[in-house]
Order: structure tokens, then sequence, then C-alpha cells
């Protein structure tokens, strides 16, 4: 592992030297986040590897999820690993603030709080990941998706710990990027023991660029459980908004809400007592969302308010963190967000568990497989643009045996996987006996 991280010293020493002199910066640009929310002050050292809490004796996993996604496809892994290996303990680290918020909700219900203890993983400083390894000392690491930082991966074959890549995915697009620098690619796929790709492309482009041990296993979001919901929180909601047909758009991005609040107006001209749920990617964005000329009078749910009534508008902001498993099982329509703009799309696995019937735009590449497997079930139609996507909404309000059919079958094609949890986490257990 290490030979293969050092074919590239020139790489390696000149990264090193920018970070370093990047530290400065860092420091401010952390402190700059965390005014505005996207860090927590109190746990900013974390960010530099210093650490107060202590390292759990025995045995120790370390796993690495980048955001949200990432770690709730992680939760059924965790669950299988205390099963499994009951003597090891987790150490899960992720880099933004909501992943941070759902593993303190989640991890309690799961009854995993004992086990898995969150960080904040540090930045890809030399002298900051020092800490942080010197600190917990894992005694193997995994890291989800397709996170690479030369620093961390270095200092990680340094220690002699061996590494894996689950769940992991690499784009036509980052793949086109990463054959421009064949040998730094080699170099640093080929610090990790095995890579587990989601999927057959996903395993060739690993391939292609010279990592060793690929494996086209299955992606985990389809092992993923349901997102939960409070039950008294959801019956208040069913409550107050009735019978009422409900169009949600679920986790998206600047630029949509003006496409979705376009449609809408179509929408409410046939069915004037439609419903429409906006649940942003990002829930700060809700207030400013709001001020948008389109959204006048739409209330905020971080504000307290609850949904308008009839002739109130129709729209309603739930800009909230952690409750789009209440708004899938409130919703009629769901259209996934992060695919009308060119972002990649989002998780259209976790509403299709659920039963319900699903939209998408054209711009999916993050989950490709996901939205072939949902539509090859006919859980999912797929739009071009703003206008396509209100025809379609419209024709399945006026057909609800189209939408019972599209909602009946999601929960089947998203449980395709079902098994793979228990996988991942034997494979994790062979990692761990590599460091013996």
């Amino acid at each position: 592992m290490l030979r293969r991280l050092t074919l590239f010293p020139l790489f390696g020493a000149v990264w090193a030297a920018a970070a370093r002199l990047a530290a400065p910066g860092l420091r401010l640009m952390l402190w700059t986040r965390a005014r505005r929310g996207k860090e927590i002050a109190a746990r900013l050292p974390e960010r530099r590897g210093i650490e107060a809490a202590p390292r759990p004796a025995g045995r120790l996993l370390w796993l690495h999820a980048a955001s949200v996604g990432e770690t709730v496809s992680l939760l059924p892994v965790l669950g299988e690993l205390a099963r499994q290996a009951p003597d090891v303990s987790v150490l899960l680290t992720t880099g933004t603030v909501t992943s941070a918020e759902l593993l303190a909700a989640r991890l309690p219900a799961l009854g995993l709080a004992g086990r898995v203890a969150h960080r904040f993983v540090p930045l890809d400083v030399p002298g900051w990941v020092a800490r942080f390894l010197d600190h917990w000392r894992p005694d193997a690491a995994a890291f989800v998706e397709s996170e690479l930082w030369p620093n961390l991966l270095a200092a990680c074959a340094r220690r002699r710990i061996p590494l894996m890549l689950i769940n992991a995915r690499l784009s036509a697009r980052s793949f086109a990027r990463w054959r421009r620098w064949p040998g730094l690619a080699r170099g640093l796929l080929g610090g990790f023991a095995s890579i587990r790709a989601r999927g057959a492309d996903d395993a060739a482009r690993f391939s292609a660029l010279g990592a060793p041990c690929v494996r086209a296993v299955g992606d985990l979001k389809f092992a993923a459980t349901e997102l939960p919901a409070d039950p008294a929180t959801l019956a208040a909601l069913r409550a107050a908004i009735g019978a009422r047909p409900v169009f949600l758009a679920a986790s998206t991005h600047p630029g949509e809400e003006e496409i979705l609040l376009a449609a809408h107006r179509r929408l409410i001209a046939r069915h004037p007592d439609l419903l429409t749920i906006l649940v942003p990617r990002h829930p700060a964005r809700g207030l400013a969302i709001a001020a948008l000329p389109e959204a006048a009078t739409a209330p905020c749910r971080s504000t307290g308010a609850g949904p308008p009534g009839l002739g109130e508008g129709g729209v309603y902001i739930a800009d909230t963190l952690g409750e789009l498993g209440i708004f899938y099982r409130l919703a009629t329509i769901a259209f996934i967000g992060g695919s009308l703009v060119p972002h990649g799309g989002q998780n259209p696995l976790e509403a299709a568990r659920l039963g319900t019937a699903l939209v998408v735009g054209p711009h999916c590449a993050n989950f490709t497989e996901a939205v072939a497997a949902l539509a090859a079930a006919g859980a999912v139609r797929e739009v071009r643009d703003g206008e396509a996507l209100a025809a379609v909404i419209l024709r399945l309000l006026d057909d609800p045996g189209a939408r019972a059919v599209m909602a009946a079958s999601g929960p089947a094609a998203a449980a395709r996987f079902a098994d793979l949890p228990a996988a991942t986490a034997a494979a994790l257990r062979g990692l761990l006996d590599r460091s013996r």
C-alpha cells in the first residue's frame, strides 16, 4: 500500500506543502462557515484533528461518510456490525452539520449510541490528519463512495491501516478527469485493499484506472431502512391537510424552486385545492425561497407555521431537518430534486420505499441505476423540463389508478439489495482481521 501511494512523490509533496500553506486560511474558512451555520463552533477543533473524547478500548473501525446521503446508507451496516462484531467500536466521521444532526437523532433510536462515536473529519492538512490518526489509532478504515484525500490516504498507508472503499462510485465525468492523470489515479486507488463498487459501470471505471480488487456488489442505498416519521407530527399534519392532494418537491436545489412554483400555478388552475410542499435540500434556504415573488404568502415550517389553508396560496415551505419521511408519507405525488438542474439528482429510493408515485428530471447522473430500476418497475416518470413536469403531474392527479400502480411498484424495486448491509459488515470484519 505504501509503495503504491509513493509512486508519485512529487504530487504528494506538492499537495502536502500546499495544504500546510493553506492551513491559516482554512482556519479562517472554518470560522466563517461556523458563523453561517455550516460548522458547529464548539466542535471546530475536530476539523483540525484536536480531540477531547477518549479512544475506546479494543478494536476500532473508522468509517467516513461525507454527508447525509452517505451516512443514511451506512445505518443498516452499523446495525449489522453491532450484531456480527460486538467487540468492535465504530468511529464515524462526516463533514456536514446536517449529517451530525441526523446521527444525533438516529443512533439512539437504533440502539447504537454507545457503539458508534461521531466526529467531524479533519481537513486534509498533514498535521491535522496526523493528530487525528495518532489519537484514534483505528485498526481499519473504510470510506463511502468517492472520498479520496491524498494526505489522509498517505497517512493511513504510513501507519499500515487497511483501507476499503465501500459503495464506491465514479461518475463518467469524474472518470474522464482522472484519465488525464492515470498514474496519480493508480497511486491513490492502489492504497485500498478492496473497492466495493455500487454498480458494474462504477467497477469498470475504477478498474480502468488501475484500482486493484474491485467488485460490483450493489448499491447500499437500495438497502436503507425507511425514513422515520414521528407519529404525532404526522397525524397533526394529516389533520391539517385533510383530503387535499399533495404535490411534494423533495430535496430541491437553487434554480428548481422557480420552476416548481411555475408548475404549481399551472396545477392549481385545474386542482385549486392542491397543496405543494417544497422541501429544500438545505433547510437554511427556506427563508430565501419564501422571498421569491412566486412564493408570496408561503409559510415556512421553520417559523412554526403550519400548512396554508384553501385560498391561501397553496405552497408550504418545509425547511426543517429530518422530517422528509413525514412528507413522503403525506405526498400524493413526489418530485425528487436536484434533477431539473444539472446537479445529478437526489436519492429517489427513500420515496419509493414508502410507496410514493415519483417524478424526476433529466439530471440523475448520481442515481442512474436507482432511477433505471424504478423506471423498469414502473415506479417513476422522467420529464425533461418544468413544462413536462406540470403535464405529468396533471395526468397523475387525474388518474388515481395510475398513481396507485406506481406507488405499489416502488417498495419492491427499492429493496433490490436487502442482504447487502450484512455482506458489507462481513467484508469490514475481514478488513479488521488484516490489521492483526
